[in-house]
């Protein structure tokens, strides 16, 4: 990203690569969720034990993964 740079050189060698690691972690993350919501996505309309049958059931959820807007710019 930042090819030919000895401040973004000199930052990460101090402070380690904190984009890097927080884009790792969101994407660990958003498949966690992926995960978890896969019960919900994969057709789950079956009514609950207990409840009545024929009753019109919702469409399973859907959602719809974005992009963060930027951030505040760097002073």
């Amino acid at each position: 990203m930042f090819q030919d740079s000895p401040i973004y050189d000199r930052l990460i060698a101090e402070r380690g690569d904190i984009p890097t690691q927080v884009r790792r972690e969101a994407e660990r993350v958003s498949r966690e969720v992926e995960f978890a919501m896969q019960p919900l996505l994969s057709g789950g309309n079956a009514p609950a034990p207990g409840l009545p049958t024929g009753l019109p059931t919702a469409p399973p959820p859907t959602w719809q993964r974005s992009a963060l807007p930027p951030g505040p710019p760097h002073r």
